[in-house]
């Protein structure tokens, strides 16, 4: 058995709600695997909340929206209209006590950004650099969110499909171990245009911090991330 959330769409701030699911696990690395581990988190979440429509995102998900969805595929465009995915502009943003941000991240496979040995030895994350502004670290998931947000709001295509859910799963997502998660910001991403409040949360990052910045958030680890 496992413990694992579910990140579901609501109509009020924080606009996100976490729902911890007790749910079979199923050993091994392998896809297959995975998907039926998927599959048993989605059967125990709608046995508890049965009006929930949920979609998996991560490269694991059985649907293909899922797949595009996942920050290994979401690509966000820079000023020299190059499109990277938002897994490596996230982490060469962090800004450590000791270095970053490091820019090479932005070129290097995706599937190794993460384990770059300066992410784990640059000392304490104190925040992330973006388009000249550094971004706190609290609210916790701020400046991930925005990230998210602003590259899928780009996306019409997706954003029609995506709106039929109201619930998100990442089956890689371990909350004792991460803080930042594809499948909360998707949520999150679904209340804000159902409210239509997207447009005037993303007019500028002040205004989006502002509007986060509400209440305190729940203290958690150490920020460690870990995307699929």
């Amino acid at each position: 058995m496992a413990l694992r959330p579910v990140f579901i769409a609501i109509d009020e701030y924080p606009y996100v709600k976490e729902e911890m699911i007790d749910f079979e696990w199923h050993k091994g690395m392998a896809v297959s695997q995975k998907q039926k581990s998927i599959g048993s988190l989605h059967k125990a979440a709608k046995e508890q909340f049965a009006h929930l429509d949920i979609l998996e995102i991560s490269t694991k998900s059985e649907q293909a929206l899922g797949v595009q969805l996942s920050a290994f595929n979401l690509r966000v465009e820079l000023k020299s209209g190059q499109k990277l995915p938002l897994e490596n502009i996230f982490h060469a943003s962090k800004v450590f006590e000791n270095g970053g941000p490091y820019k090479e991240l932005l070129s290097i496979p995706t599937h190794e950004v993460k384990r770059d040995e300066r992410l784990l030895e640059s000392g304490k994350l104190i925040g992330f650099s973006s388009k000249g502004k550094v971004w706190p670290l609290t609210p916790q998931t701020i400046f991930y969110d925005w990230l998210y947000l602003n590259t899928l709001s780009l996306q019409e295509d997706l954003i029609a499909e995506v709106r039929h859910y109201n619930a998100f799963t990442d089956i890689e997502f371990n909350p004792k171990k991460s803080i930042n998660c594809q499948a909360r910001s998707a949520a999150l991403f679904v209340s804000l245009t159902r409210k239509e409040l997207l447009k005037q949360f993303l007019s500028s990052s002040d205004e989006f911090i502002r509007q986060f910045s509400l209440k305190s958030t729940t203290d958690k680890p150490e920020q460690k991330d870990l995307f699929s």
